[in-house]
């Protein structure tokens, strides 16, 4: 993975023209990150627990690609999508959608299409970071899907505003422990991005011990998740690999 410029990349800014309804080639968010599931007290999402097998079709479920976006302002607070539309209505995460697979899309440009869509914005390619990669079985038994969690090196502002898809906010870190996510975000995804970005990481529930630096070191982190049974309420999940920054 490419690591930050020494030279910080500079504030990005919405474009002055109003954003107005824009096509995707998909949905705006894969179906949430992940199903839902109660984990054991004291479970681990970085140790994760031992993988159950889905279903015995599961195997002849289609393959979906997808990126999710984690764009931060100069306080550190992400972007989230307040949600208005099937899948995860009601419920709030990060801006993405899936990949244009008929054009052989690659994910950090599908990333890049998916921020200027729906936040309009212009990142480039080079400010995009690759932060996890998540895949997952038999998402309420129709499908598997491989997620690329992308952050945007640098701060990004726009103003919060509507978008045919939803309400995009700005949310501090400590606000994902009360808003209504999948439950699966805040068990496992969520405890993940903050072990791998520095400033967010926590000790118990103390907060972050340094200051948000939009230009740090990031880590790298791989997750599989089983979802079994016909609702996706249970799951079982392995962190296949994570390489922490200092």
């Amino acid at each position: 993975m490419s690591t930050p410029r020494t030279t910080p990349p500079p504030t990005t800014h919405a474009h002055p023209t109003s954003h107005g309804p824009m096509p995707s080639h998909g949905p705006a968010t894969p179906p949430g990150l992940m199903a839902t599931h109660a984990a054991a007290p004291g479970h681990s999402p970085t140790a994760g627990s031992n993988p159950a097998h889905g279903p015995a079709t599961a195997a002849a479920l289609p393959y979906k690609v997808a990126c999710l976006c984690d764009l931060r302002d100069e306080h550190g607070r992400v972007l989230l999508l307040h949600r208005l539309r099937a899948p995860n209505q009601g419920l709030i995460s990060p801006i993405g959608g899936k990949l244009d697979m008929a054009t052989g899309e690659s994910p950090a440009a599908c990333a890049q299409r998916e921020i200027r869509e729906e936040a309009g914005l212009d990142v480039p390619l080079e400010r995009l970071r690759l932060l996890g990669l998540i895949s997952e079985s038999a998402f309420e038994g129709r499908g598997h899907w491989l997620i690329f969690y992308y952050r945007v090196l640098g701060s990004v502002w726009i103003e919060p505003q509507q978008i045919p898809e939803g309400q995009l906010r700005w949310h501090h870190d400590h606000e994902l422990d009360t808003l209504p996510i999948p439950e699966t975000d805040r068990r496992i995804i969520w405890p993940l991005v903050r072990a791998n970005t520095p400033s967010l990481r926590r000790v118990g529930n103390a907060p972050p011990a340094r200051p948000f630096d939009a230009h740090e070191a990031l880590g790298f982190f791989a997750v599989h998740i089983d979802c079994v049974g016909p609702d996706g309420s249970n799951l079982a999940w392995r962190v296949e690999q994570t390489a922490q920054s200092p």
